[in-house]
């Protein structure tokens, strides 16, 4: 995923064409950095020595990335509390699932909410994934109220002593008001048990500029404090994380990169960093 290799060997490689400046802008462009972003890499490696560009291209970047801390609040005394949200079909539920995994193989003890009860898939999905995991889930009806089975499963968690209690909650089209409404209206219920630690917005890292306006509405209406970035398969297309941090100053938390439960890890921003610029 080395993105600026294209960048730094044609500099090196002495004259650089307009052609190549060309060629250099688009593939940029192509790995989802955004055009904005692309131009000052540009306009700044044109203005540079061969031998300079690449620590100051390097600095750049990194001065784009997110300062915010990207651990996952983790409380002694009782359930730390997160809500997944984002819109229908990133890889919500299942970033959610994952999570849980990943959390239970840290040891600690978790509880699953099915709050997407506006799609009984979700639910079916949700349920499929704690059996295989060996992790609660409490759900409702489809169609039912999603803040009944969070309030319900902060209940539980609460008077179970668990560790993590994790919402998967609805995913309508982030343009309907609703949604916020009903994601503002969940939290609500679950803050009368316990309160809400992190609220994570999972992100199809393949859908280029519109994750980044989803970012941008969910973190306008819901308190975000950080993102999952799903299906980051290790393509070109890994400028998103640069460019959605920039925008947004969320960190990335967490990234899924397959279908299995493994394919989830914490985000490592240097070693990110490091992958663009090798």
């Amino acid at each position: 995923m080395a993105l600026f290799s294209k960048l730094f060997s044609k500099i090196r490689g002495g004259q650089t064409s307009s052609a190549d400046w060309q060629e250099i802008e688009s593939s940029l462009i192509e790995s989802d950095l955004g055009a904005a972003n692309t131009g000052e890499i540009i306009t700044l490696a044109r203005k540079l020595k061969s031998d300079e560009v690449e620590q100051a291209v390097t600095e750049t970047l990194a001065s784009w990335l997110s300062t915010a801390s990207r651990s996952i609040a983790k409380n002694t005394d009782r359930p730390t509390t997160i809500l997944v949200v984002g819109v229908n079909g990133t890889g919500k539920t299942t970033s959610s699932a994952k999570l849980a995994s990943a959390l239970k193989r840290d040891g600690a003890s978790v509880l699953l909410a099915a709050a997407d009860t506006f799609r009984a898939a979700a639910i079916e999905q949700l349920q499929t994934w704690g059996e295989r995991l060996g992790v609660s889930v409490i759900s409702g009806k489809a169609n039912g109220d999603p803040a009944s089975v969070a309030f319900d499963a902060a209940t539980k968690a609460k008077a179970d002593g668990l560790n993590f209690l994790i919402v998967d909650t609805a995913g309508r089209l982030h343009t309907k008001s609703g949604l916020m409404d009903e994601l503002g209206k969940v939290r609500r219920v679950i803050e009368k048990i316990t309160p809400v630690d992190e609220v994570l917005l999972v992100v199809d890292a393949t859908t280029g500029q519109n994750g980044i306006t989803q970012a941008k509405v969910f973190a306008e209406s819901v308190a975000l404090t950080g993102l999952i970035l799903s299906k980051m398969d290790g393509s070109a297309r890994g400028g998103i994380a640069l460019a959605i941090e920039r925008e947004t100053g969320l960190p990335v938390k967490f990234v899924g990169t397959g279908e299995s439960a493994g394919d989830f890890q914490p985000f490592d921003a240097q070693k990110y960093l490091s992958g663009l610029i090798a």
